[in-house]
């Protein structure tokens, strides 16, 4: 087959763990390309375009962007580092032909690192290795170089792929070089101008067979109010005009004729019109309502569909229901039929390939699954923003059979901790029956710890994990295999407090409610039976009356004049909320409040379904 390459283009994704710095360099890039004005206003890290991506501080969405470096038309994508947004990396890793791996100097490979890597890895890409943030005080550059080399072991790479450049940079200050700076110190060179050099000669140019029929693959999905659905892709082979018409194949194997309305190619980060574009080229269509992830658009004389992306299984699972408690549609504009809810999910599957949405016995509520935990709660906190009021299950891992038994996933949990709280770390993760498999002591008073956990045992884990270590340590965890079931496990030690009537919390009963435990809730607050209000000291639940107000007498007391001192109440996030309660409570989520409450809101019907289930 006769292939031919488009030297004047490279496509190339940054992939890196969680806060090593893909986004901030990007910006370094944008700026020392020209993409900005001198006297240009533009935000930090401005490829974090989403309101929950600028407040959380991480990348959920995978985006693409285009620099000019000379004659170079240079197309980044830049990807999440968590793996709980993992379909935003494999997609992204669909559109380019070579990697740029960022790690931190001080930090060196974590467990995301491990699975971005392995993602680009398995795609047979080259991979430049970038060490950022060398000017960090705590840098140690040659032992984390040596780290990677150890992980490209561990991940079966090949000789070629061992054999990758390194480039030594700072993307804050947007100065990279290739010779090795000291610790601490900032690279030699004034620019990025040594880090586009390597992309030019290491990431290869796009191939294409010069004869074969137009082929495009579909790799992300957007909107816009002028042009409704706009499909992105990746031009495999052939050319693409506007206006023309084209093959458009489908999922279930048909095929089907279209017009493309609008042909866009993005310049920094604007999307700006078109007349043609070529293979290799990273486009955006409109024109195609109903265009769906991993479909092709090929040939009409010749269609060639391309293979539909693939992504990794979901790990966790969450029943997701409209709010059926007996507050809801209290608030003002809010969403609280099911029909509204099923609208909104069945429009969240078109955009993120890793989620699944399955029907329950209930027609209120559906089984969600996704990657973990974080990715869950980014699509609930995102709903909640639209107005929408639901109701949430705990979490659970999705299980499945292997040669007739049960299997569970398993994740590895990497720690950074104090010395002085490796006891007490150690205990926790035994308890969740966790397997230490390897310890690290840098000899700077902090270990690093690697953990095989059950995936079930880490839901609720990092609350806990903040408060045995006083805030200090640092936790991350990636997906590793399935192993056989471990059994019954119990990680959270104590009970709650449960409202036994409806009405308002008092000062008077919570002040003497404090002492049972932790409380939820504010004064005057208003409460329901069966709502969680706090958490209890012991492991029982306990119903609790937080109404009872005061009996006024006639008769003077000498500390009547005493205030009543209330310990503040503990304010639960999203996040919070769904680690702490329990298989039989849920989270009530709307625009403004988050609210915890059992199952079974009766007392008398939960304390009859206690009593037969210790019979049974």
């Amino acid at each position: 087959m006769p292939i031919a390459t488009r030297d004047d283009l490279r496509n190339v994704a940054i992939v890196a763990h969680v806060d090593h710095g893909k986004t901030t360099l990007v910006d370094a890039m944008l700026w020392q390309s020209g993409a900005f004005r001198d006297n240009q206003s533009v935000d930090e890290r401005v490829m974090d375009s989403n309101d929950l991506e600028r407040e959380k501080g991480i990348t959920i969405l995978a985006k693409n962007t285009a620099v000019r470096h000379g004659d170079l038309l240079l197309n980044i994508i830049d990807t999440p580092g968590h793996a709980d947004f993992g379909g935003e990396v494999e997609r992204g890793l669909s559109m380019v032909d070579g990697v740029v791996l960022l790690v931190d100097a001080s930090e060196g490979p974590l467990p995301q690192t491990r699975f971005v890597l392995r993602k680009a890895l398995s795609a047979k890409m080259p991979v430049i290795l970038v060490i950022n943030k060398v000017d960090r005080p705590d840098a140690r550059i040659a032992e984390v170089i040596d780290e990677v080399y150890e992980l490209f072991m561990d991940l079966d790479a090949t000789e070629e792929q061992i054999d990758f450049p390194i480039v030594y940079a700072s993307g804050r200050a947007g100065r990279a070089s290739l010779t090795k700076p000291g610790n601490g110190e900032m690279p030699d060179n004034e620019d990025l101008e040594p880090l586009f050099q390597v992309i030019r000669e290491t990431i290869p140019a796009p191939a294409f067979d010069p004869d074969a029929p137009f082929q495009a693959h579909v790799t992300n999905l957007d909107a816009s109010s002028y042009l409704g659905r706009i499909a992105l892709c990746r031009v495999h082979n052939g050319t693409i005009k506007k206006g023309q018409q084209v093959a458009w194949c489908k999922a279930d194997g048909t095929v089907e004729r279209v017009k493309i309305s609008e042909l866009l190619m993005t310049e920094a980060l604007e999307r700006k019109p078109a007349e043609s574009a070529g293979p290799g080229d990273i486009i955006a269509i409109a024109g195609i309502s109903d265009i769906m992830i991993g479909e092709t658009l090929a040939d009409p004389e010749d269609p060639r569909p391309l293979p539909l992306i693939t992504v990794d299984e979901p790990a966790i699972s969450m029943l997701l229901g409209t709010n059926t408690g007996p507050l809801s549609g209290r608030e003002k504009g809010t969403k609280v039929t099911a029909r509204l809810v099923k609208d909104r999910l069945d429009r969240e599957l078109i955009g993120n390939v890793s989620l699944r949405v399955l029907p329950t016995d209930r027609p209120d509520a559906w089984e969600v699954q996704g990657r973990g935990e974080l990715a869950l709660a980014i699509l609930v906190e995102t709903m909640r923003r639209e107005g929408y009021e639901l109701t949430l299950g705990k979490p659970r891992v999705v299980t499945r059979q292997v040669d007739g038994k049960l299997h569970e996933p398993v994740e590895r949990l990497t720690v950074d901790i104090p010395e002085e709280y490796l006891g007490a770390v150690t205990q926790l993760l035994a308890v969740r029956k966790g397997r230490m498999e390897h310890m690290t002591n840098h000899g700077t008073g902090w270990i690093r710890m690697e953990f095989l956990v059950p995936a079930r045992g880490l839901i609720g884990f990092r609350t806990e994990f903040l408060t045995e270590t006083r805030g200090t340590g640092i936790a991350h965890q990636v997906f590793e295999k399935y192993e056989p079931w471990f059994g019954e496990l119990r990680t959270r030690p104590t009970g709650s407090l449960v409202s036994d009537r409806a009405g308002v919390a008092t000062t008077y009963a919570m002040f003497n409610l404090q002492e049972r435990g932790t409380l939820f809730v504010d004064p005057a607050q208003e409460v329901y039976e069966g709502m969680i209000i706090g958490e209890n000291s012991r492991a029982d639940d306990m119903s609790v009356n937080i109404t009872k107000e005061k009996q006024k007498t006639n008769i003077r007391s000498s500390t009547a004049e005493e205030f009543d001192r209330l310990v503040p109440p503990k304010k639960l996030s999203m996040e919070a909320a769904l680690e702490f309660i329990r298989d039989d409570e849920c989270v009530e989520i709307t625009p403004t409040a988050v609210r915890l409450r059992k199952v079974v809101l009766d007392t008398k019907d939960r304390e009859r379904q206690a009593a037969r289930a210790k019979r049974a």
